[in-house]
């Protein structure tokens, strides 16, 4: 089985990134947890990218705030699929990160996440694994079909209640 790298420019995105943790443990996927800078370790960041592939991950989810390069940087230096995970900062609530991750040039995709989206990154490396190992979307199908019953279940409620 692939595994799934989690790359954060700093520490202070544990808070973040750790939703992530929950969710890939859930669909039984391992993962590895990194901190590289894109303008402090760029040398490191590249070394880890650039062998990635060999090291068995299949998807690399990166976060980081402020003018967030980690996710472009990383994308730079391999042909997995990057997932960009904008953190919310104090200045612009994150839309200066948001709009640093998503916008990359022509060759070098990074798919972005909502600010600190850190479950839907999760969920996306998960779906990318899954083309190939039918494990993960089999868990994938089954934590869909929980969502809609709890959701019809909720509509249920709300119209016994409400609905005259």
């Amino acid at each position: 089985m692939k595994k799934v790298a989690i790359v954060m420019g700093s520490d202070s995105d544990l808070p973040v990134v750790e939703k992530a943790f929950g969710v890939l443990a859930e669909l039984e996927i391992p993962y590895e947890v990194h901190v590289y800078s894109a303008h402090r370790t760029p040398e490191e960041a590249k070394k880890f990218a650039a062998s990635a592939h060999r090291k068995g991950f299949g998807a690399i989810i990166c976060a980081a705030g402020m003018a967030a390069h980690l996710a472009g940087a990383i994308a730079a230096n391999t042909v997995l699929p990057v997932i960009g995970i904008p953190v919310k900062g104090a200045v612009l609530d994150g839309m200066d990160a948001l709009l640093s991750t998503v916008q990359m040039p022509s060759g070098i995709p990074v798919a972005t996440v909502a600010i600190d989206g850190a479950k839907n990154a999760a969920y996306l490396a998960a779906e990318i694994l899954a083309v190939s190992d039918k494990a993960i979307r089999d868990k994938l199908v089954g934590i869909r079909a929980k969502a809609s019953r709890e959701v019809l279940e909720k509509d249920r409620t709300i119209a016994e209640k409400y609905n005259r």
